[in-house]
């Protein structure tokens, strides 16, 4: 942690062209007027908690592992799109289990109806009166397995959830219980019988990550770690629901310096002026990355945002809320080359040591 962290000041940042300025030389020379931070050690705490505990399982993916604590520490939902067999599933059912919240999965499949997502009203005879009956949504964290299986209509069950923490179910609503996370996987190889997921709702996703194969030697140890027993069945609950909610809360009061603000808002408009963007990222999409670069500088032990932080996330915010034009999708660009191409055009802020 640098010397500004540990006296819980941030320092003064400033614009200039040059992206990755914001370096630990550069923090320690900001000696101008600076917003007090919040404590973050907290936040540390739980995650380095539930973080080894996730590592306990699941192997050599600390990244991905840092994503969804991004995630989890902003409430937002998370899209792990990988082939099969990439420990997807896992990943979601460990974390599950080290916060000692509640889970439920949700196979998705083109019989699915919305429903059997949300909860339907029942008629009970002996009250002679409908009764709610909630569906596997109304849980901490929903995995919703294989979401591109399921038809555009039960899809969109899932979109006032993940927006208003609510469902609607013959005109009454029913707030859904907090915290509340969506993580949704999907095959992005096999397409045959897949409904992919209109852009509303990729918008509704903070971010995108892909697990990937693991290197020789991390799957040798993935071998010796499952041989005898499974290693998920000894894991057990590190924090509550309660302490994430207050992690939560020390989250969104991590500062952001109005020259990051304009960052993130410049990388935003950047993506819907590129010429090889059919469909930016929406405001939300700014708003998502300010929340995840606060939780990102909360991991990090600090109070407040740096510009690496908004870069670090970028592509994994941004890149799958982006529909590229024709030409792009036809000379076989993806949306994350866009994304770090305008991570090296668009001109970052970096600490000042004169504090102007």
């Amino acid at each position: 942690m640098d010397p500004d962290a540990q006296a819980g000041q941030a320092p003064t940042v400033t614009d200039t062209p040059a992206r990755h300025a914001s370096s630990a030389t550069g923090a320690r020379a900001g000696h101008g007027p600076a917003a007090t931070a919040v404590e973050v050690a907290p936040v540390e705490r739980l995650a380095g908690a539930v973080a080894a505990a996730v590592e306990s399982v699941i192997v050599g993916k600390r990244e991905q592992v840092r994503l969804v604590l991004v995630a989890l520490l902003t409430e937002g939902h998370v899209l792990i799109d990988d082939v099969p067999g990439v420990a997807k599933t896992l990943l979601v059912r460990t974390l599950a289990a080290a916060l000692g919240l509640r889970f439920v999965r949700v196979q998705c499949t083109p019989d699915l109806l919305p429903a059997d997502v949300t909860g339907s009203e029942v008629f009970d005879q002996r009250s002679a009166t409908f009764e709610f009956r909630p569906g596997p949504v109304f849980a901490n964290l929903v995995l919703a397995d294989e979401v591109n299986r399921a038809t555009p209509r039960t899809q969109s069950s899932f979109l006032e959830a993940m927006e208003e923490r609510q469902v609607t179910v013959e005109g009454s609503s029913h707030p859904l219980p907090r915290p509340f996370l969506v993580l949704a996987t999907q095959n992005p190889v096999e397409l045959k019988g897949t409904f992919p997921l209109p852009e509303a709702q990729l918008d509704r996703f903070l971010l995108r990550l892909r697990m990937g194969y693991p290197s020789r030697d991390e799957e040798t140890l993935m071998l010796g770690r499952f041989r005898a027993d499974d290693p998920l069945a000894a894991v057990r609950p590190v924090a509550g629901g309660d302490e994430l909610l207050a992690a939560q809360g020390v989250v969104r009061e991590v500062h952001v310096a109005p020259p990051v603000e304009g960052y993130i808002v410049d990388l935003a408009r950047a993506t819907r002026e590129a010429p090889d963007v059919a469909l930016g990222a929406s405001p939300r999409a700014a708003l998502a990355l300010m929340r995840a670069a606060q939780a990102s500088a909360a991991l990090a032990g600090r109070g407040y945002v740096l510009p690496d932080d908004v870069a670090g996330l970028a592509v994994p915010v941004l890149a799958h809320r982006l529909l590229l034009s024709r030409d792009a999708a036809a000379e076989r660009r993806r949306p994350d080359d866009v994304v770090e191409a305008l991570l090296a055009e668009v001109a970052a802020p970096v600490e000042s040591p004169t504090g102007d």
